[in-house]
């Protein structure tokens, strides 16, 4: 292969991500880069208690199995002793997404999606419902910096 690509355990290439924001208009870099900077303002601010109230999400696939590659597979075994056997791993059954929202001190919201479904605008805001829900049972009055990605369902008007 190539070196812009990287093998993963499973043997599949996985594309390597361009470092440094992805590449857009001067106005969107400038919103960036000027969010970035309140933020780090706010940190030095208010220090560790800025920390405590982001809360972070991101969605996954989950599989019913977890893959191991040979690496992580290798037993110690004597030198005499027989090699132990490998079973081939068949692709999983099925897989859903998880959404999952954490902070500082650990996850507090986990949501799966049925199969067959997707995570579209209106299921998305069902899941900030619910998290808000969680999140006033838990913490009172305490509010929450919400971070996530600029995927379609969290950047969509009715989000």
């Amino acid at each position: 292969m190539s070196a812009p690509y990287r093998h993963n355990c499973t043997g599949l290439p996985k594309s390597l991500c361009p470092l440094g924001p992805k590449t857009g208009t001067v106005e969107i870099k400038a919103q960036r880069k000027d969010m970035c900077t309140q933020l780090l303002e706010r940190y030095l601010a208010e220090g560790e208690t800025f920390l405590q109230l982001i809360l972070t999400g991101d969605e996954s696939w989950v599989h019913h199995y977890d893959p191991e590659c040979k690496a992580q597979s290798m037993k110690y075994r004597h030198k005499t002793s027989p090699r132990p056997r490998k079973f081939k791993v068949v692709a999983s059954a099925r897989k859903v997404s998880l959404t999952v929202f954490w902070d500082i001190e650990g996850v507090d919201h986990m949501g799966f999606v049925e199969q067959g479904q997707t995570v579209n605008s209106e299921r998305y805001v069902s899941t900030l419902r619910a998290l808000k829900v969680r999140l006033s049972s838990v913490q009172g009055d305490k509010s929450s910096i919400l971070q996530h990605d600029n995927a379609c369902p969290h950047t969509s008007r009715q989000t």
